[in-house]
């Protein structure tokens, strides 16, 4: 006879439903999980044993063989202890095949037969909702597991809770929605004094999202003007609040049902690693920008990180996904994210900075520059220069908050969404040459004016698209139908500083 439970293995933040099968035979004694598991799938055996001897029930002296099917699917994770732990019981007439039948379950097992928390309980809960079966996991993620709506979820704290609870010898509580409503204030634009400019391209950049460079010497606030592009944006929607959540759930970075509720901003330092920023390593886990999805992806010192890296960044900024590719699987993650980089003009940080240059100038400023290329250059639609605060500034009162600026954006964004509301495109930076030519509404006069800019200024068929992107932004942000010349001259503005000062 073969007992069998239901899991999942995760490819990227999609699931695939795992069988659990489980036989015991006649033969000399043995315990083996067979199925392409990882090393911690095989310790799974001594964990299983020792939890069920907490139990006072020990293993037949047979031959017990696992399998996790489809076999030839790699998988990897400690949770299926739990499954393997149920579908053996069930092999021994301890608990009928019944009562497990339609679950998907995950767990880690402890000695003492706990069940502990694990990762991508969101994703496999939603696969648990999609296959019309219930869901069991550990206790305390029973909070987490409710937002995917599965029919019927157990969350248990230990095995002999949960054998009690199937039995009908016990109930165990139902698990309760936690509100996760975070209340942290968010740095303000009002604490930065001067660079009108900047925040004036900060706004545009938030109204689009369109990605951006800041480029300036040490102290004049780049930093504090990316942390403050959040305060601009608008709420996640439910929908976005559950894409972002699967991946952090598959990440193992949410805490004891503690949704994502606000837009993710990842600030990576520049000695981050290929996988690190873009995921992989032993697991394939979600890098950084998969971690910053519907988000800001903020890189200081930008030509400070290795060139390999820069370069990965260009696939996902076109399509929204990343590929990570496996010697036994490729697996893609949502990679949706709003690029902000800040860098110094040259390596000392005082390119045309009078009294302040180094020896090497201009030449260390054209060498700084080299690391970072044309291509990924081109795709940032916002380019601007951040100068030195002027002392007097400083002692000036500050502008508007960023509540101000953000209410000129969220009107922005919904004068964007009825236009392209018969689209897939929720913002103006995802517009391609297709749907601007259809969309942009740009007046003749603004045409043949940017036509003429373009020849002037050698522009790319990139740059051409770009400047028509953030000029339908400008254009938004004053609730115009159309693209004027005024917004395609304030368009050309935020173009590449680097070249005046290279």
């Amino acid at each position: 006879m073969i007992s069998s439970t239901n899991t999942v293995a995760f490819l990227g933040i999609h699931v695939l439903k795992i069988k659990i099968e489980v036989q015991i035979t006649s033969g000399l004694p043995s315990f083996s999980i067979v199925g392409l598991g990882d090393k911690a799938i095989t310790e799974s055996r001594e964990r299983v044993r020792a939890a069920l001897h907490s139990l006072n029930l020990h293993l037949p002296p047979q031959r017990i063989t696992v399998n996790l099917a489809p076999a030839d699917v790699f998988k990897e994770g400690t949770h299926y202890d739990l499954p393997i732990a149920m579908a053996l019981l069930s092999a021994m007439k301890i608990i009928p095949a019944e009562t497990i039948k339609d679950f998907i379950m995950m767990g880690e097992l402890g000695l003492d037969g706990s069940i502990r928390s694990v990762s991508g309980i969101l994703p496999a809960a939603i696969e648990a909702k999609k296959e019309g079966f219930g869901f069991i996991c550990p206790e305390k993620q029973g909070s987490e597991a409710l937002w995917a709506e599965a029919p019927h979820i157990i969350a248990a704290p230990d095995l002999l809770s949960l054998l009690n609870h199937l039995k009908g010898e016990y109930h165990l509580p139902s698990p309760q929605p936690i509100n996760f409503s975070d209340h942290t204030a968010l740095p303000d634009l009002i604490d930065i004094k001067g660079q009108e400019s900047a925040k004036r391209a900060l706004e545009i950049a938030a109204a689009g999202g369109h990605n951006m460079l800041m480029i300036g010497p040490p102290g004049t606030g780049k930093s504090m003007l990316a942390a403050r592009l959040a305060s601009l944006l608008p709420e996640l929607s439910k929908d976005e609040m559950l894409e972002v959540s699967q991946i952090y759930s598959v990440a193992g970075l949410i805490k004891e049902g503690h949704f994502v509720s606000k837009r993710p901003f990842r600030a990576p330092h520049h000695s981050a690693t290929m996988a690190s920023l873009t995921g992989g390593g032993t697991k394939a886990r979600p890098g950084e920008i998969s971690l910053a999805h519907r988000g800001v992806l903020f890189l200081d010192e930008l030509p400070e990180f290795n060139r390999s890296v820069l370069e990965s960044l260009r696939q996902p900024m076109e399509t929204g996904f990343i590929t990570v590719a496996r010697a036994n699987a490729h697996l893609s993650y949502p990679a949706r994210f709003q690029l902000i980089t800040a860098m110094n003009p040259c390596k000392c940080g005082y390119l045309g900075v009078f009294g302040n240059e180094c020896a090497k100038a201009p030449k260390c400023g054209l060498e700084y520059l080299s690391k970072i290329s044309g291509p990924l250059l081109d795709r940032i639609d916002l380019q601007i220069e951040v100068p030195a605060v002027n002392p007097w500034d400083l002692t000036k009162s500050t502008g508007e908050n960023s509540a101000t600026v953000a209410n000129r954006v969220k009107k922005a964004l919904e004068f964007a969404k009825e236009r392209f509301k018969e689209t897939p495109i929720l913002r103006n930076a995802e517009a391609d040459g297709s749907f601007l030519e259809k969309y942009a509404c740009i007046e003749d006069e603004a045409l043949k004016f940017l036509q003429s800019a373009a020849q002037k200024l050698h522009l790319s068929a990139r740059g051409y698209h770009r400047t028509i992107r953030v000029a339908r932004t400008i254009a938004d942000l004053s609730q115009s139908d159309s693209i004027k010349s005024l917004h395609v001259k304030e368009a050309l503005f935020y173009k590449n500083p680097l070249k005046k000062n290279g």
